[in-house]
C-alpha cells in the first residue's frame, strides 16, 4: 500500500498526494445526499414538495455528522502530532478513545432522534405538506446512524497514518452502491422518499466495515473499543480530543443552525418552494466546497505531524501551498457560478419556476465566496496546530454571531424578504473571514519565527 512520507517528501507532492484521494472521497461522498436529492426531485408529482422535505432534514444529518467530526477530527491532528513525536503509544491511546467516543454518541443520538422525530422536524419548519415527506425518510436515515459517524469520523484516522488512497476507496465503496441502490429502492421498487433513505443507510454501512477492516487489520496502528479500566483513565485524552474538535463541530452544528433559521424566515416570506431553492443552493454549495475541503484535509496532517516535530519551514510551505491551491480553485468556480447558474441549477431540478427563483438567489449567496477561503485557510490551520481557543472562536464568530442575526435583521428590520436571507451570507464571508485570517497571520507566523530561531540555537 502507497503511504505519504511527511516528514521528508516535498511539500507540494504531499499535499496533492493527500488531497486528491480526498478530493475524490469528498466528491464521492456528496452522492450520499446529491444523489438522493436528484432522484427525489424527479419523483413524479411530488418530486419538488418531497426535494423540500429532505432539506428540512439536513440540519439533523449535518448534527449527525458534526458529532462524528467532534471526535474525528478532533482526534486525528493530535494523533498526528503524537506520530511526529514518535509517540506510537500516545497516538493509538488518542484513536482508540475517538472510535469509543463515535461509537458512543452514535447511539445516543439515533436514540434521541428516533423519539422526537416529528417534534424536531416542525421546530425546524416542517409544514403538513412537508412533514409527511420529511418524517419516513429521517427516520429511516437515523436508523444508519452508527455506520454513518464510523465511515466519517474514523476515516480521518486511515488519512492521518498516510494512507489517503484507502480513505478515498472507503467513501467510494458507499458512494458507489448508494448511486446503484438509489434508483432501485426510489423506482424499482417504488420506495419513493424512503426507498433513497434505504439505499443510503445500506451504502454507509459498506463504507464502516471497510474502514473498521482496515484500521483493525491492516493499518500500521490498530483500533479497538477501550476497557472498563481504560475508560477510568481516558479523561485527558477525551477532554483534548473534545476541545480541539469543538472548533469543527461548532461550524457544523452552526451550519445547521443557519439552515434551520433560513428554513423558519423562508417559509414565513416566499413559502415551501424558496426551502427547495436553499435545498439546492445547498447542495451546490457541497459540490464547490468538496475540494476546498479536501484541500485542507489534506494539508492538515501534514502541518500537525511537522508541528510535532518542530519544522517550522515545512509548515510554512504547506500553508502558503494550500492557499494557493484554494485560492486558483475557488476564483475558477466562483466564475462557473456567476457565469453559468442555470447549467448547476439544472443538475438538480427541471422546475421552471423553481430555477427561476434560484438563479437570482444563488449568484447573490455566492457574491463574496472568495473571501470564505480566508475562513477555512485560518480554521484549518488552527485546528492541525492545536489553537483551540482560536478555532473555536472563529468558528462561533461567523455564523452565531453574524450569520444569524443577519438571517433575521435583514428581510424583517430592512424589508428585504428573501434576498435578505441569501444576502446574510456573503456579508458574513467578508467579515468573519477576514477576521480569521489576519489573526492567523497575527499569531502563528511569530510562532513559526521563533520555532526556528529555537531550532538553530539547539
Amino acid at each position: 500500500m502507497k503511504r505519504i512520507d511527511f516528514e521528508h517528501g516535498s511539500i507540494p507532492s504531499n499535499i496533492l498526494n493527500a488531497a486528491m484521494p480526498m478530493l475524490v472521497a469528498q466528491l464521492l461522498s456528496l452522492l450520499y445526499n446529491v444523489i438522493d436529492r436528484i432522484y427525489i426531485a424527479r419523483i413524479p408529482d411530488v418530486g419538488t414538495t418531497a426535494l423540500g422535505a429532505v432539506g428540512l432534514c439536513f440540519p439533523i444529518i449535518v448534527i449527525i455528522t458534526a458529532f462524528s467530526n467532534l471526535f474525528g477530527s478532533g482526534g486525528a491532528p493530535l494523533f498526528s502530532i503524537s506520530r511526529g513525536m514518535n509517540d506510537s503509544k500516545k497516538a493509538s491511546e488518542i484513536m482508540n478513545t475517538s472510535y469509543t467516543m463515535v461509537c458512543g454518541s452514535a447511539i445516543v443520538l439515533m436514540g434521541i432522534g428516533l423519539c422526537f422525530t416529528r417534534p424536531i422536524l416542525h421546530l425546524f419548519g416542517a409544514s403538513d405538506a412537508a412533514l409527511g415527506y420529511a418524517c419516513p425518510y429521517l427516520m429511516l436515515y437515523l436508523i444508519g446512524t452508527l455506520p454513518s459517524m464510523i465511515a466519517t469520523g474514523m476515516n480521518s484516522f486511515i488519512n492521518a497514518q498516510g494512507y489517503a488512497t484507502i480513505g478515498m476507496t472507503s467513501v467510494a465503496i458507499g458512494a458507489v452502491a448508494n448511486c446503484i441502490l438509489d434508483p432501485i429502492f426510489i423506482f424499482v421498487f417504488h420506495l419513493g422518499i424512503r426507498g433513497a433513505a434505504i439505499a443510503t443507510v445500506l451504502s454507509q454501512t459498506l463504507s464502516a466495515v471497510f474502514v473498521l477492516y482496515f484500521l483493525k487489520k491492516k493499518s500500521e496502528l490498530k483500533v479497538r473499543l477501550l476497557t472498563k479500566k481504560e475508560l477510568a483513565v481516558c479523561g485527558e485524552n477525551a477532554k483534548n480530543i473534545v476541545s480541539l474538535g469543538t472548533a469543527g463541530f461548532i461550524m457544523q452544528l452552526t451550519n445547521s443552525l443557519v439552515s434551520i433559521c433560513c428554513n423558519n424566515v423562508l417559509s414565513v416570506t416566499g413559502g415551501d418552494i424558496y426551502i427547495s431553492v436553499m435545498t439546492i443552493i445547498s447542495s451546490i454549495r457541497q459540490l464547490v466546497e468538496a475540494p476546498i475541503y479536501a484541500m485542507n484535509e489534506g494539508s492538515s496532517p501534514i502541518l500537525s505531524y511537522n508541528y510535532g516535530a518542530r519544522r517550522p519551514k515545512r509548515i510554512k510551505q504547506a500553508l502558503l501551498t494550500m492557499a494557493l491551491m484554494i485560492f486558483i480553485y475557488t476564483a475558477v468556480m466562483w466564475s462557473v457560478i456567476i457565469l453559468a447558474p442555470h447549467f448547476l441549477i439544472k443538475i438538480f431540478s427541471s422546475d421552471s419556476q423553481l430555477i427561476n427563483n434560484a438563479v437570482p438567489a444563488l449568484k447573490l449567496y455566492f457574491a463574496a465566496f472568495i473571501f470564505m477561503d480566508l475562513q477555512y485557510i485560518g480554521q484549518t490551520t488552527f485546528k492541525s496546530l492545536n489553537k483551540k481557543k482560536q478555532a473555536i472562536f472563529f468558528s462561533l464568530l461567523r455564523k452565531v454571531f453574524i450569520v444569524v442575526p443577519l438571517t433575521y435583521l435583514l428581510p424583517y428590520a430592512l424589508h428585504m424578504g428573501t434576498r435578505g436571507v441569501f444576502m446574510a451570507e456573503p456579508v458574513s464571508n467578508v467579515i468573519g473571514g477576514s477576521l480569521c485570517f489576519v489573526t492567523m497571520l497575527c499569531t502563528v507566523i511569530p510562532e513559526l519565527n521563533r520555532m526556528g530561531k529555537s531550532s538553530k540555537d539547539n
